[in-house]
Formats: structure tokens, C-alpha cells, sequence
């Protein structure tokens, strides 16, 4: 794989405000994490790869943890790109596993301690097609105790290594796509697609309950992050193995995280006047495109915050110049553009063209 971007190299070109002489490295890259590091480690390795005398790649991060034992994509966010991180975060995600049925362990994985066994039920692909459609939608699952997730302040894999459980409210999730593989009479493929906060191992554990018997995962790969896949990565010891100028064409522009496509173009005083944090009046650049994307995401947005049918229409029958009004003024996310074309952040719009700056990067 070779990804040039001239977005990003642009980006990488900028001087760094909180290092005068260095360049700012800015982008996402995609990693194909090795098994047994942690996320923080595989970002820390990274930071190091983009960096030298010349250049600064001290802020970055990652776009949704994979435990130790998993491989597969980690997209990290550098500089100016992990203003726009949490769009990953948000993301579906695409996995698959092995689950090796007999066995449950403390941590849900291969890494953790047998804590039981059971039997093992004879099974087949058509029983597990059966298995698998009783996980398909929307659900809730509760989170493991070995998770970064915390409690009071601490972790809850800390609790954990105490032998200490605490109460753990259950998380709404959904898995949009899920199938089940028989390997031999000890092991199943799982792969799945699924809503930000799913927890695989706990997937593989009550697929196993499910099954009459128990069960860990002794693999799991993430294929996809949103629209990034697996096979757009590159492994962590061949970045390595590149010089810095060739590791940088891997890198994608600081935009890439977004996964909104509606965008506004600004001239170069509307461009000064938003990176001061001035609102504009843009109802005159407002074309069709742009009030149909605006139309379209007001209309999931009221969707989502109505609790119900009946109170909506309730609204609209009784105050319906003011509901039309308020729908107006709400804003939207969108990109923006300067008049050469290039990125320079994000605003929120709204259908009386009312802009407002949100996250823009430092020109």
C-alpha cells in the first residue's frame, strides 16, 4: 500500500506554535497493531517514527483501544488530525474473532486465568446461523471488569486485580452484521460489525452461553473502523523500517477522520474572519446541496431528541411558527473550504445561514 497525500504533506509543512523551529506533523495513519502491545504503546511508537529534529509529532492519539492480545486496524490522529478524533470514536467497527469453547477465563481472553469449564455441545453452521441471529440488533451489554472503563475515578481492571466486582450499569449497543463459523469441534469464527462500546469478549462469552457451554476468544482482528479497512494499513515494524520522507506519504490529510461530505466554501475574508472566531452570514452561498444536507440532518436530529411521535405532533399543532422558527436556527456540522480548495475545519451552519466556527486548524 502506498498512500500519497499532498493535504497531509501540506499539513506536515506547517510550523509547529509550541515549537517554532519544528514542523508540526499532521494526519492519520492506519496501523496494523501487533498483538501484545496496548494502543497507548503502538501511539508512543508512532510519536517516535514522525519524529526528529526537524519535526514535532508530540500530540497524538488513537481512535478506539484494542486490547493487548488484538491485531488489526488502529487508526492514530497527529497533530492538527486529533481535533477530529472522536468521529472514528463514534464509528461502527468490524471484527473477527475466535472463540474457543470449553473454558472461561477472568479476563474474557487468552491473556486471562481459567476461572471454569463445561462441556462442549455438539454443533454445526446451521446452529450457529440459528445462535447468531439472536445477538443481530440492538441490545445491551454489560461492560467487563477488565476494562479501562471507570469507576469513581479508577478502572475497572484495577478493581479487578483486587478481587474486587462492582456493579456495572448495562450499555445500549448494536450489532448490525454478525456470523458465525464453525472451525473444528472446539472453536467458532466470529465476525462482526458493531456500535462504538461493544466489548467482543463479552460477545464471545454469551455466544458461548448461548451454546450450552463456555467460552474465550484466543484472537481477535479488527478489520474496519468506519470507512477505513484493514487492508489500507501498514504493519508497525515496516513503518519503521521506512525513512521519515517515505513514512510521511502514508500519512492521510487531518480531514480524513470526518465522515461528513456537505462542505462550504469561504473567500479569503470570510476565511481570516472565522479564524478569529467571527460568525457570517452565508445565506447567499447556501446552495441546494448544502440546505438539502442541512434540511436532512435537522430532521435526523429532532428524530433523535423527540421522545415520541405523539409529543412531536403535539409541538407542531401548537406552536408551529415557533417550532418552524427554532428549526431554522439549528446548526449543523460542516466542512470548510478555502477558495483553493483546501480544509481549514469545521462549522455549524444553520438554514437561516447563520456560520459558526467550531475546530479549525492552525494555517
Amino acid at each position: 500500500m502506498s498512500i500519497v497525500s499532498t493535504k497531509a504533506s501540506t499539513q506536515a509543512d506547517k510550523k509547529s506554535s509550541n515549537h517554532p523551529n519544528k514542523i508540526k506533523v499532521s494526519g492519520v495513519i492506519l496501523v496494523d497493531k501487533p498483538q501484545g502491545m496496548t494502543s497507548q504503546q503502538v501511539v508512543s511508537k508512532v510519536k517516535y517514527l514522525f519524529k526528529s529534529p526537524n519535526h514535532d509529532s508530540k500530540k497524538a492519539g488513537h481512535t478506539g483501544t484494542l486490547d493487548p492480545m488484538a491485531t488489526g486496524l488502529l487508526p492514530i490522529c497527529l497533530g492538527e488530525a486529533t481535533k477530529f478524533s472522536h468521529y472514528q470514536l463514534d464509528a461502527d467497527k468490524s471484527y473477527q474473532a475466535t472463540i474457543l469453547l470449553g473454558s472461561q477465563t477472568d479476563t474474557g481472553d487468552a491473556d486471562g486465568q481459567v476461572t471454569a469449564e463445561a462441556p462442549i455441545p455438539a454443533f454445526d453452521d446451521a446452529l450457529l446461523d440459528k445462535v447468531a441471529q439472536q445477538f443481530l440488533g440492538a441490545q445491551q451489554q454489560i461492560p467487563p471488569m477488565y476494562s479501562a472503563l471507570k469507576k469513581d475515578g479508577k478502572k475497572l481492571y484495577e478493581y479487578a486485580r483486587a478481587g474486587i466486582e462492582v456493579d456495572r450499569p448495562p450499555r445500549d449497543i448494536v450489532l448490525k452484521a454478525i456470523e458465525l463459523k464453525a472451525i473444528d469441534k472446539q472453536q467458532i469464527q466470529l465476525t462482526v460489525t458493531c456500535s462504538k462500546g461493544t466489548y467482543v469478549r463479552v460477545l464471545a462469552e454469551d455466544i458461548a452461553k448461548a451454546m450450552g457451554t463456555l467460552g474465550h476468544l484466543t484472537a481477535l482482528r479488527r478489520l474496519q473502523v468506519g470507512d477505513f479497512k484493514i487492508d489500507e494499513t501498514i504493519a508497525l515494524a515496516d513503518l519503521e523500517a521506512l525513512p521519515l520522507e517515505q513514512r510521511q506519504t502514508y500519512l492521510l490529510p487531518v480531514d480524513a477522520c470526518i465522515d461528513i461530505s456537505a462542505e462550504l466554501s469561504l473567500s479569503s475574508e470570510q476565511c481570516e474572519r472565522v479564524q478569529m472566531g467571527q460568525r457570517l452570514n452565508v445565506i447567499d452561498q447556501l446552495t441546494d446541496d448544502v440546505q438539502s444536507y442541512i434540511a436532512t440532518a435537522i430532521d435526523q436530529h429532532l428524530a433523535a431528541n423527540n421522545n415520541s411521535a405523539a409529543d412531536s405532533q403535539n409541538i407542531e399543532d401548537t406552536n408551529d411558527d415557533n417550532e418552524q422558527q427554532l428549526v431554522h436556527e439549528i446548526p449543523i456540522d460542516i466542512r470548510l473550504m478555502d477558495e483553493q480548495g483546501a480544509f481549514i475545519g469545521l462549522g455549524a451552519v444553520s438554514l437561516n445561514g447563520r456560520l459558526q466556527p467550531k475546530k479549525l486548524i492552525q494555517l
